[in-house]
């Protein structure tokens, strides 16, 4: 798939001591969660690597097929030859040489065997499930690019957050200085807002590196060269999800889960694979033919040919087909009990991602509510701080929560997004977001 993403140039700033091409620039590259998710798909080795099991499983049923189809060949050949006559003793004698000259075709056509037609049947089976299994490959690692962004997104908030808290500190060493200046604060109040300062100052350098970071990781995820600019053009946000019941969630997963396809293509690739074997307790029956020229000199040549039909009944191999009998049926019996086990995980992911995605709606609520009692709460202790009646013990306090509420909104957020994703992995529903 090709993903459209926007690219432009951007000047790119060093320092005076740094390298001599500090006139180069690099490309800005613009994503979308989207963008990211299907660009994903196309550069990750894993993903390609399980496109190479499909063309290799189309190979193997490509080789099945040639069995039951008609196989024709050919030789050609001279050679001189002495042909001994008569009994040993003193009458043996010698003839030759003579020249010997033949060509000839062969064709041979398998005309029945139903072990080979349901080995064929199994190899088709093996394409189906090599697909599958690239696409449900594919749907994991788009939702773990996701979730990847949303990370990075998520430190770009906190970057944000970070930034606001150091322009408010800023505006209270001002209020502080000021009051201080008019005599109804003291040195205290002067230098605890410094170093309130100072430490936001440190958080906002420490966000900018979990920025940095989660930027690099997400150009890794997606397999870009790390010589862009990344720009991310998403933003974390409350996105409605309709409503839908356990029953409603568990059915459209039970539809649209490409696990779901891909166990039960296995199951009949265990099942074709039993009867190819159990098959071949059968009689085969197979045609044979071949003409061809044959002489002592090439222009006098004759023409010769053979036809045969030959009916092989297999009666006793030593116990071999027996085991392989055996062994394909538990393969079978294997693969129901998996195909349980990933009914059971499909009905569990779907219920924990509808319960998470339930709960963090709840928490961005009450985390919005927070912040807006948090920022009420700063501004009455700043205005107790500038009339005097309080200190700006208060007002560091009221900023520190405000912070937590600034953060509990971000992880609420995330944890929501989050579990968006999660909910339309679940359901096998990722093109929806």
């Amino acid at each position: 798939m090709v993903v459209g993403v926007e690219l432009c140039m951007t000047p790119m700033i060093w320092g005076a001591a740094d390298s001599p091409l500090a006139s180069a620039a690099i490309p800005e590259l613009r994503l979308s969660l989207r963008e990211a998710m299907e660009a994903a798909v196309g550069q990750n080795p894993t993903v390609q690597l399980f496109k190479e099991r499909v063309v290799q499983a189309q190979d193997v049923a490509n080789t099945q097929l040639g069995e039951l189809l008609p196989n024709l060949s050919g030789t050609m050949g001279g050679s001189r030859r002495r042909f001994f006559t008569g009994s040993f003793g003193s009458a043996a004698t010698v003839v030759g040489p003579r020249d010997f000259y033949e060509a000839r075709a062969f064709l041979r056509q398998n005309v029945f065997s139903l072990s080979l037609i349901q080995k064929w049947r199994a190899a088709k089976t093996g394409v189906d499930v090599a697909g599958l299994d690239a696409e449900v490959t594919k749907r994991d690692f788009m939702a773990t690019v996701g979730l990847v962004y949303l990370e990075a997104l998520r430190a770009m908030a906190a970057v944000d957050a970070r930034e606001a808290d150091v322009k408010l500190n800023q505006e209270l060493l001002r209020l502080a200085a000021e009051r201080k200046l008019a005599g109804m604060a003291t040195s205290l109040d002067v230098t605890r807002s410094q170093v309130q300062l100072e430490n936001s100052r440190q958080q906002l350098l420490v966000a900018e590196n979990d920025r940095d970071r989660a930027k690099l990781n997400l150009i890794r995820a997606i397999g870009l060269s790390f010589d862009v600019n990344l720009t991310l053009t998403d933003e974390m946000s409350m996105i409605a999800v309709p409503d839908q019941t356990i029953g409603q969630a568990l059915a459209v997963a039970q539809e649209h889960r490409t696990e779901l396809k891909l166990q039960k293509n296995r199951e009949r690739l265990a099942s074709l694979t039993l009867s190819s074997v159990t098959s071949e307790r059968l009689p085969s029956v197979q045609a044979l033919g071949d003409v061809g020229l044959i002489g002592n000199q090439i222009p006098d040549m004759l023409t010769t040919d053979n036809v045969q039909v030959l009916m092989t009944v297999p009666i006793f191999d030593g116990g071999s087909r027996e085991g392989r009998i055996s062994e394909s049926r538990s393969l079978v019996r294997q693969e129901a009990i998996r195909t349980q086990d990933v009914q059971y995980q499909v009905s569990l992911e779907v219920r924990d991602a509808m319960l998470t995605l339930q709960s963090s709606r709840q928490q961005v609520a009450v985390a919005e509510q927070g912040l807006k009692l948090a920022l009420t709460e700063l501004a009455l202790s700043r205005e107790r701080f500038a009339v005097g009646v309080a200190t700006n013990l208060e007002v560091t306090d009221a900023q520190t929560r405000v912070a937590q509420a600034r953060d509990n909104i971000i992880e609420a957020l995330f944890r929501y997004n989050g579990s968006r994703i999660n909910l339309a992995r679940a359901q096998g529903r990722l093109e929806d977001l």
